[in-house]
């Protein structure tokens, strides 16, 4: 232990006198519920421990020295090194999203079309022929209900699952429960899809099993896995190194997380990417190939979870943040007399600001949050309104539901899966985001360009809206080149296809693909960034609940999702993102600037731990073990929120 290491356990340690705390006596009047009658706790080992976790020791500055007001406007910024665990985190991600990608991508056909004429019974067509695999045959309009309301599930499911961990077990322990529903979803989606099962017509009943299991299981694991990648990177602030080089630079967490979620989303769509594989083992061997490829890959995921136990920092369930968070909602709500918005809006709920107007208590008890907090509540809400503007974005990215793969199955595709390039999209994520990550953003750092997050965001919606309107045109010419015309996805006549290659269908896919790699990521940046220490895992999920919506959008447009309205499904949505790109970047744009992460001192660490401990938040020793173990890995430093 350094030699100053140990004076500030000895202060945390000590109690004031109560003489020279209260010189005078207790006030009868104050209105504190009886709290100043309860002597304050004396902080244990453990508790000192805990708080030492939660702030930067005194030699940090030695080791992690912070830069002067010129060195931040003078030295580059520069990403820093990534703990070697985050990466085995991604391939875990990477790994769950090849399952999920591998099956959804086919969800589509085998629901739609029925058993091939000519097939070989499993639901792939007959060799040479333009026919798309199928099972169920339910239907374009079934087919798309049931595509959307996958994902509507996949991506609501996550706000239980960020409950479940931020406030009772844990993220890894949700993570577990996830992987495991998801494994047993597998089995019965596999056994499903067997020939004899489709030949009689028995199909259905094992595959709706297995799309609630496997919708269900992802919404436990999804909002869980970014936040706990995140976490190992532990001391996220910004300090100067000298490089081998002997330049001087600035190591910036913003940076650092901005590259860890670039790899992170990268692994993503080499996993997604994996659906290519199942579009070609849809199209000639059959659907219980498709399922199962995916499924051997998802069932070692148990065993690299168990085997990364114990290098894995965990971060203990903390309930009273998000209860604390629901408590300065209410607090400002009524402060400004249930007006629900304006300037310092949640200023009003700040235990000094309240203080001064004689209140102390909320609902019968001591106010149990900092100003600190109220901060952080009010960057959360910023953040979780940033959000809403992504359902319209997403829907521009690939168009709603079923939609291009029903074009491809309009157009010529020569032996091709209808659903190929859709496959391209994962592809171009995996070409850009390396350039992304090591050329473009430490280029802009080097030159001082200023490339902020809202503006990286307002390029993504750009480049979608632009992909939008491509796919309007080419639906447009696959109606007008059609032997069937204006009712084209359904046509028999001839060939049955328009005469346009599906290549064509590249330069939508892959716009919207690197809209993706501006927009997603650096919403799980804020996502991140913007929320406060015990709800990471709830705000991740509320950006996906977006997804959710995105999704809803696409069910209540299902009834017009046919021929021959599909160019204006396409131009319509286009349309109203570039309206709202320009709303949100005026909106917005402000945020460029702001500070993109706060941090706690120590004495806000020592008032958060004392308020909790008066109205009697402790954490039971369970909770304590668990927090002392992600300190004892991680050591770290200022506690970023």
């Amino acid at each position: 232990m350094a030699p100053n290491e140990g004076i500030f356990s000895d202060i945390v340690a000590t109690q004031p006198p109560k003489d020279v705390m209260e010189p005078h006596g207790s006030n009868a009047f104050a209105l504190n519920d009886g709290a100043a009658s309860q002597p304050e706790k004396r902080l244990s080992v453990y508790d000192e421990k805990i708080l030492e976790a939660s702030r930067a020791s005194i030699t940090d500055s030695l080791e992690y020295p912070l830069p002067s007001d010129e060195e931040r406007t003078t030295l580059r910024k520069v990403a820093d090194s990534i703990p070697s665990v985050s990466y085995w985190l991604c391939a875990v991600e990477f790994a769950e999203r090849a399952s999920y990608y591998g099956v959804q991508t086919v969800f589509s056909n085998f629901i739609e079309f029925p058993l091939p004429q000519g097939g070989n019974g499993a639901g792939a067509p007959p060799d040479g022929t333009q026919e798309t695999a199928g099972a169920l045959g339910q239907g374009e309009q079934f087919a798309n209900a049931f595509v959307l309301l996958f994902a509507f599930l996949s991506y609501s499911v996550p706000i239980y699952g960020a409950y479940v961990a931020d406030v009772q077990l844990g993220r890894y322990k949700t993570i577990m429960i996830g992987v495991i529903i998801c494994g047993v979803a597998h089995v019965i989606m596999i056994a499903g899809a067997a020939p004899s099962v489709l030949q009689a017509g028995k199909g259905m009943a094992p595959f709706l099993i297995s799309f609630f299991m496997l919708a269900f299981g992802a919404g436990m694991f999804k909002p869980n896995i970014a936040p706990t990648i995140l976490d190992q990177y532990a001391h996220q602030h910004e300090y100067t190194k000298v490089l081998k080089s002997g330049e001087k630079v600035i190591m910036d967490p913003e940076a650092t997380i901005q590259r860890i979620m670039l790899i992170f989303y990268g692994l993503i769509n080499v996993g997604a990417f994996f659906a290519l594989a199942t579009t070609y083992c849809e199209k000639d061997v059959g659907y219980w190939l498709a399922y199962l490829t995916p499924g051997i890959l998802y069932f070692l995921l148990p065993i690299l979870l168990i085997v990364l136990n114990k290098h894995i920092v965990k971060k203990a369930p903390n309930g009273s943040v998000l209860g604390n968070v629901i408590k300065i909602t209410g607090m400002a709500i009524k402060q400004n007399k249930f007006r629900l918005w304006g300037k310092g809006y949640f200023d009003a709920a700040k235990p000094s600001v309240l203080a001064a107007q004689g209140i102390t208590t909320f609902n019968g008890k001591l106010i149990s949050w900092t100003d600190k907090l109220v901060d952080d509540t009010t960057r959360t809400y910023a953040a979780c309104t940033i959000f809403l503007y992504f359902p319209i974005w997403y829907n521009n990215d690939g168009g709603i539901g079923n939609i291009l793969s029903n074009q491809g199955a309009a157009m010529t595709t020569n032996g091709a899966p209808n659903d190929l390039l859709s496959n391209f999209n994962p592809l171009t994520i995996i070409i850009v985001i390396p350039i992304l990550s090591y050329i473009v953003y430490p280029m802009l750092r080097k030159y001082k360009i200023k490339f902020g997050r809202i503006s990286r965001i307002t390029f993504g919606f750009t480049l979608a809206t632009i992909s939008g309107v491509i796919g309007a045109i080419v639906q447009w010419r696959v109606y007008e080149t059609s032997p069937c015309g204006y009712y084209a996805s359904s046509c028999s006549v001839g060939t049955g296809v328009s005469p346009i290659s599906i290549w064509w269908q590249i330069p939508n896919v892959s716009l919207g693909a690197i809209s993706e790699c501006l927009c997603n990521v650096t919403a799980y940046e804020i996502a991140y960034a913007r929320s406060p220490k015990g709800m990471k895992a709830v705000v991740m999920s509320l950006f996906l609940f977006n997804t959710a919506l995105a999704n809803a959008l696409g069910e209540v447009l299902t009834p017009v999702t046919v021929d021959p309205y599909l160019i204006w499904i396409w131009a319509g949505l286009a349309i109203a993102l570039a309206l709202q790109t320009v709303i949100f970047h005026w909106t917005y744009k402000k945020m460029d600037n702001d500070e993109f992460m706060t941090y706690e001192d120590d004495r806000e660490s020592l008032e958060e731990y004392r308020r909790d401990s008066v109205v009697g938040h402790v954490d039971s020793s369970a909770e304590r073990d668990s927090q002392l173990q992600g300190s004892d890995k991680g050591n770290v430093g200022l506690t970023a929120i």
